[in-house]
């Protein structure tokens, strides 16, 4: 069976990863301004930033319905199924209208949508997941039930440099803003499931650093019950900040010199809310079909 996976640009894969890993990549759309850009086909990460900087009034939107379905209906005429992991449905409605689109007729038990809830370089790690389970023969029912099951095997800390983003998407209120700046806060947010929230203050973003560690420390102990990290999947993400998270990383693979650490940017959807300069640290548990098959393949 011949199964195409499908995720947007929330999951922080570009066009030409998408082409290598043999995925397709819905583009993301923002409005800058007034005009409609696609991230990674019309909006690059540094023009994107450049708008941030300049306050810029930008706000992220949704692939259009009928972008959707034709691309559906382009692979379906290629594959037998196709497989659609949009960013987290507590984040975003695409994942909502993904799922109504799917109801129609034409598409049963032909495209299956996933609502298991990741975003950035968690949703990545979905993709790599849906593709080995693809390739171990499962088809797209089963992947999308995999997935989904395994939903909340994975978590984000995000220490974020400045609250004028947050302040400005109105997620916090401006006299908090004001003395937070003012008393140099620096907040560590958190995903887990479907939600953004905080999670800890931090005064620098060093101090945010060791918050964010211990975290992940206390997650692998006592959710994902992998306190030496032989079954996570590891990752670092920025935002524009790419020198301090390669810094971070060898902070954490000391710590972890068992685990495979990514360093990855943020999708541009998170850095819209949070800036510049922030620093994030994942954990995913590694599916079981995967750890079973390497153990599989060492012997």
């Amino acid at each position: 069976m011949k199964i195409a996976v499908v995720t947007d640009s929330n999951s922080g894969i570009t066009q030409k990863q998408a082409e290598e890993m043999g995925i397709f990549v819905l583009p993301m759309p923002f409005m800058i301004d007034g005009e409609t850009y696609f991230e990674d086909i019309t909006l690059t990460q540094e023009e994107f930033y450049e708008k941030l900087k300049t306050d810029a009034d930008i706000s992220t939107s949704q692939p259009s319905p009928d972008d959707v379905m034709t691309l559906w209906d382009s692979l379906l005429k290629e594959y037998d199924q196709v497989v659609h992991i949009p960013m987290s449905s507590g984040l975003s409605s695409s994942c909502g209208t993904a799922m109504a689109l799917a109801t129609e007729e034409k598409y049963e038990g032909k495209v299956f949508v996933v609502d298991n809830q990741r975003i950035s370089v968690t949703q990545a790690q979905s993709v790599k997941d849906a593709l080995m389970l693809s390739a171990q023969g499962a088809d797209g029912a089963r992947i999308k039930k995999r997935l989904e099951e395994t939903r909340f095997d994975s978590v984000i800390f995000i220490a974020v440099d400045t609250l004028k983003y947050l302040k400005k998407g109105g997620r916090i209120t401006p006299a908090a803003a004001a003395l937070g700046t003012l008393l140099k806060i620096k907040p560590v947010l958190i995903i887990l499931g479907e939600k953004l929230d905080a999670f800890a203050k931090a005064r620098t973003i060093r101090q945010a650093r060791s918050v964010m560690m211990t975290a992940i420390q206390k997650e692998l102990e006592n959710r994902l019950h992998d306190s030496e990290c032989r079954y996570t999947h590891l990752a670092i993400a920025h935002t524009r900040n790419e020198e301090a998270a390669l810094e971070f990383k060898k902070e954490v693979q000391e710590k972890y010199p068992y685990a495979d650490i990514e360093v990855a940017p943020l999708s541009l959807s998170i850095s819209c809310h949070i800036g510049p300069g922030s620093l994030a640290l994942t954990a995913t548990r590694k599916m079981v079909e995967e750890y079973e098959n390497t153990q599989e393949a060492d012997q």
